[in-house]
């Protein structure tokens, strides 16, 4: 008490000591740091925006971050009004709730680099003054688009999303958007895409593939804020209606490329609106949509008159009448695909061909279609005088007469597919080789079960020119006698492939291996049991400086003495298939000991009989190898393979 009588003016009243002397009552005061100086009372009282709480004895403090007490609403006006992109994405990394606030801000809401002075911001727009502005000034800072980004099944949801949304704005813009599959319990759904739509107008292509929970609000939401769209694919969206496609095509008229796949509820009334509205419009592809009927294809074939050059219908419940406003109107198409229509008849393809509106059809494909008959497709032949490449997949109906027709009337016709055509028989066949015409480049025939081993002699013109691939595919009627007829028709040919016929033998093939005047090129007689190395070795003689590519699987009477023929005579092979040959590790040691510098590709699945040994002759083959094959070599053991992938870390290796 005498101490404080005795205070006066002149004397510090406490030097930057404890107020309490009792080190048991320290507790009960704040920490002072050494430096602050208290020798004067401060003008305004400290505010503390955490509460006190006692302990036991003491006083202390519960630390809070004062920023997370905030509502949404401060928050979401502290985030708008930050200087920059980088400065976004950063912020977006503290929490999710962050990220979900900064995905929702529009970019009219941004504040400018001008406002931010008002409110005293100062950082990276202070120091690049003039050359930094924001979003909200320069609408064109994400104009190009360039970036990527696919999202499928666990890793699409709506966090990534708009994390993507938040993240492509300062780096270039979000070009292009894949989603592929959608987890059931926190899938992708309409607020995901709210955000891409808000953070991301320099989208211009969008893929959805099996997403279930998104409907109309989040397509309406791209419609309205994505007006660069040039891509959209739907598949298998059944939440999308006719009003999401309806706004995509009033907001969005650089649309050039349309697929909707397995959307039950999209129906006339949307390619009504697409034929009006997307007048840039040149690839649609519509597959298993109930509600899309003639009326639709007619509005919007009528109005895309001379944009559309790319058009697939496949599952619809569509009519003759669509086929003929084909016909009519599709003056522009260059690639048409008709695919499973089951109501179509005869006449929907004859009135097609003489509608005369197809003069520019280049490639036309058409697949498991009941009405395609002989009739219908001499008319198509005729109609389309351009046609180039035609293909008919699984049509019971057609039959030699109408292919034989079809090939005199397609005169410009360079490559036809046949598969499943189990009424073409060998006439139909031969028929065609013989009355296509000079620009015929190439035919295959797959699964054709008509075709028969011709047993008499034909009279046949002195050769065939023209034709430079044939494709023989798994075709079991087929045999020497039919070959030899062709080595007479087709010398020019450089790519043959005549897997999965068990029927022919060296008496057939190797006249075909000699009339090959062009040389070959691409070989392919996987499948071929009756396969010998006699034929191996006569191909590598005889073809061995252009042959690139030959593919022996299956081929079991096919042993070293072929690789060793192959080693000799064929430095350009690149892709050798000996898979299940009778091949042992001499045969890997010869074709290691010559010279085969663009060896890239070997397989040799299910070869019982290379063992360990071939280590050495394998690290030297992998000197150019990309992908090599040893899938059930039993001979070859785990260590071994291990060793492989460790010396040629450039190849793929599949064991």
């Amino acid at each position: 008490m005498s101490q404080l009588v005795k205070y006066s003016e002149d004397e510090d009243f406490c030097h930057g000591r404890s107020l309490s002397w009792n080190p048991k009552e320290a507790g009960l005061f704040l920490s002072i740091d050494h430096h602050v100086d208290l020798s004067y009372f401060p003008c305004k009282r400290v505010r503390i925006s955490a509460p006190f709480f006692v302990n036991g004895e003491s006083f202390g403090q519960k630390k809070r971050a004062s920023i997370d007490v905030l509502p949404d609403e401060c928050l979401f006006e502290i985030l708008r009004r930050l200087p920059g992109g980088k400065e976004r994405s950063a912020c977006a990394c503290v929490s999710k709730r962050w990220l979900m606030l900064l995905s929702r801000i529009q970019m009219d809401e941004l504040c400018s680099s001008r406002s931010l002075e008002k409110y005293g911001v100062v950082g990276d727009a202070a120091v690049y003054g003039s050359k930094m502005t924001s979003e909200a000034e320069d609408p064109d800072i994400e104009s190009d688009g360039f970036l990527t980004r696919c999202l499928e099944g666990k890793k699409a949801t709506d966090v990534r999303l708009a994390a993507i949304s938040v993240g492509t704005r300062c780096r270039g813009g979000l070009g292009k958007l894949m989603i592929r599959g959608s987890s059931s319990s926190c899938g992708v759904t309409d607020l995901g895409l709210r955000a891409i739509a808000q953070h991301c107008p320099s989208l211009r292509d969008l893929s959805l593939w099996n997403i279930p929970y998104i409907g109309d609000e989040g397509l309406i939401e791209i419609a309205n804020g994505c007006h660069r769209l040039e891509r959209l694919d739907l598949c298998q969206c059944p939440a999308i209606t006719d009003k999401a496609l309806l706004a995509i095509a009033k907001n969005c008229p650089d649309l050039t490329s349309l697929t909707i796949d397995s959307c039950p509820n999209v129906g006339n009334e949307s390619l009504q609106a697409v034929g009006k509205f997307c007048r840039n419009l040149k690839f649609l592809s519509i597959k298993d949509c109930p509600l899309v009927g003639d009326q639709g294809i007619a509005s919007l074939l009528s109005s895309a008159t001379y944009a559309l050059t790319k058009l697939k219908l496949q599952a619809l419940n569509i009519s003759d009448l669509s086929l003929a406003i084909v016909g009519h109107y599709g003056k522009a198409v260059t690639d048409l695909v008709l695919a499973s229509l089951q109501n179509l008849t005869e006449r929907g393809f004859w009135v097609m061909g003489n509608a005369h509106g197809l003069q520019k059809l280049k490639t036309l494909s058409i697949s498991n279609c009941r009405g395609v008959t002989d009739r219908g497709i001499e008319a198509v032949g005729k109609g389309c005088p351009n046609l180039k490449t035609f293909g008919l997949h699984k049509c019971a109906s057609l039959s030699d007469s109408g292919w034989v027709s079809f090939a005199k009337a397609a005169s410009s016709c360079e490559s036809l597919q046949l598969e499943e055509c189990h009424r073409i028989t060998e006439i139909g066949f031969f028929g065609l080789l013989l009355n296509c015409g000079a620009n015929l480049k190439a035919v295959s025939m797959t699964n054709c079960f008509g075709i028969r081993d011709l047993s008499f002699g034909v009279n046949l013109p002195s050769c065939f020119t023209s034709l430079r691939s044939l494709s023989i595919r798994n075709c079991p009627g087929f045999g020497n006698q039919n070959l030899g007829m062709l080595a007479k028709l087709c010398p020019q040919l450089q790519h043959l492939d005549l897997s999965g016929i068990h029927g022919i033998t060296e008496s057939g093939i190797l006249p075909m291996i000699d009339s090959c005047e062009a040389g070959l090129v691409k070989v392919n007689f996987s499948g071929c049991i009756n396969v010998t190395d006699e034929v191996v070795v006569a191909l590598a003689k005889l073809h061995g400086g252009t042959l690139k590519m030959l593919n022996l699987d299956g081929c079991g009477k096919v042993t070293d003495a072929s690789l060793v023929a192959i080693a000799e005579n064929c430095p350009l092979v690149n892709d050798l298939d000996v898979s299940k040959c009778a091949i042992t590790d001499y045969g890997i040691a010869s074709l290691a000991g010559s010279k085969q510098p663009d060896l890239q590709i070997l397989s040799l699945l299910g070869c019982s009989m290379v063992s360990d040994k071939s280590l050495p002759y394998l690290v030297k083959l992998g000197q150019t190898l990309i992908g090599l094959n040893l899938q059930h070599c039993n001979a070859i053991s785990n260590t071994v393979v291990d060793m492989l992938m460790n010396h040629l870390w450039k190849c793929d290796i599949l064991s």
